[in-house]
């Protein structure tokens, strides 16, 4: 038999946190979730009353995240990609774009490609979430023949053993408090590995400017003139 392996709400429990529960018995307090593999930032209520508001949010738009990833080749240009996702039918283990399939619409920014001397032709990008499919973000990457760093499932393929994880990070959120309504944003940094890439394959003065949350908040403000696949 399979062994079950340990998640954030058994690590939670053991910590003797307290967790809402009305998402059922694995996922007590979880109110979205991020894939396996991706880092970065994820909200956990404690009661039933602030996970209501907290998924209520998560409906009306006022709670949303950025995230920071690093592409096998750059975007052609600032781009808003709305296709249908539902589980891919030749592949269990992936969600592809179906016709039938659910509304799933991203945005993606460009932020910084590779250093001139760098044999690679990565990028940086930042992409916004308009809905909360499963593999959004990889599946609309790949829909446009990009792929996340590390991201087997979803196309990368690479003969760098140096890659060794998928370089998606959920960098940037905000939400309203649900017991004060006080707007708050969250930043997380990020990870050894992101950090050693970029400072190896970018120029670290124009990514901190890029990383920049006022920079990315603001970059998205003008996505009704971006390019729609």
């Amino acid at each position: 038999p399979s062994v079950k392996e340990p998640t954030l709400v058994d690590w939670l429990k053991y910590k003797g946190i307290s967790l809402s529960t009305i998402s059922g018995e694995e996922r007590h307090g979880i109110v979205h979730r991020l894939d396996k593999g991706t880092t970065g930032l994820l909200v956990v209520a404690k009661t039933n009353e602030a996970h209501a508001k907290l998924a209520a949010q998560l409906e009306d738009k006022s709670m949303g995240r950025y995230y920071l990833a690093i592409v096998d080749l750059p975007l052609k240009d600032d781009t808003v990609v709305e296709k249908p996702i539902y589980r891919d039918p030749k592949n269990r283990l992936k969600m592809g774009i179906v016709e039938n399939g659910k509304n799933a619409k991203t945005a993606f920014k460009k932020l910084a490609l590779t250093k001139e001397e760098s044999p690679k032709r990565y990028e940086l990008i930042a992409a916004k979430l308009f809905t909360g499919r499963t593999h959004q973000i990889r599946v609309h990457l790949e829909s446009i023949g990009r792929h996340i760093l590390g991201d087997n499932l979803y196309g990368f393929k690479s003969k760098s053993d140096n890659i060794n994880r998928i370089f998606l990070h959920a960098y940037c959120l905000y939400l309203k408090d649900p017991i004060s309504d006080e707007e708050l944003q969250f930043i997380s940094p990020l990870p050894d590995e992101f950090k050693t890439l970029l400072q190896k394959e970018f120029d670290k003065d124009f990514v901190d400017e890029k990383i920049d949350h006022t920079y990315i908040t603001n970059s998205f403000g003008d996505i009704d003139n971006w390019m729609y696949t």
